[in-house]
């Protein structure tokens, strides 16, 4: 059987509007190697941006055939060593669909909240269509929601559409179109 690069590997596994082009990952890695990282093993990709002050997991992927074997885990542990906030974007939770059920139990076992007040939703440049993210983070201190906001924004700002018009023949929408943030607070 044909081994998988780590590109082709996630992208079996990510919906198409989810992914960024190789040449957009390879460009990352090489212009902004002093925050955005690959770490690769037999059975994981994991992409991730680290800043001063807080980790943005751009994709996790453990191979189906080590899953539930605690790899998942330890990558997550590996990151919170570092002692500052993580971020993540992950599909909504859809009862119809199990593998958003377990990724959600995963990150909720791992600690993450759902960043309740943030609303991110794109029009993807692969498919043309609005794609919906759920906005999760984990905090070793009681980070706010506002917080989170203002680093997811910085992320969309200098990763996700980082060269996008030269890399894609377009732009992706402004932060302002696509991260909102609606602070109510809920009453329980």
């Amino acid at each position: 059987m044909e081994k998988l690069n780590w590109y082709e590997k996630l992208s079996q596994y990510f919906p198409i509007e989810e992914m960024k082009s190789k040449e957009h990952m390879e460009l990352l890695l090489k212009e902004k190697s002093d925050i955005y990282y690959k770490d690769e093993g037999p059975n994981h990709v994991i992409m991730y941006v680290e800043t001063e002050d807080f980790l943005f997991i751009d994709y996790l992927l453990v191979a189906k055939e080590a899953r539930g074997q605690g790899l998942g885990k330890k990558l997550l542990e590996q990151l919170r060593e570092k002692q500052k906030p993580i971020i993540l974007e992950i599909e909504p939770l859809d009862y119809e669909d199990s593998d958003t059920e377990k990724r959600f139990r995963f990150y909720e076992r791992a600690g993450f909240k759902h960043a309740a007040s943030i609303g991110y939703t794109r029009k993807s440049l692969a498919t043309d269509e609005d794609n919906t993210l759920e906005i999760l983070y984990w905090s070793p201190e009681n980070e706010s929601e506002a917080s989170i906001f203002e680093k997811m924004k910085h992320t969309y700002n200098h990763i996700h559409t980082y060269k996008d018009k030269e890399l894609y023949g377009r732009s992706y929408q402004k932060a302002e179109e696509v991260l909102t943030f609606n602070n109510v607070e809920k009453e329980e």
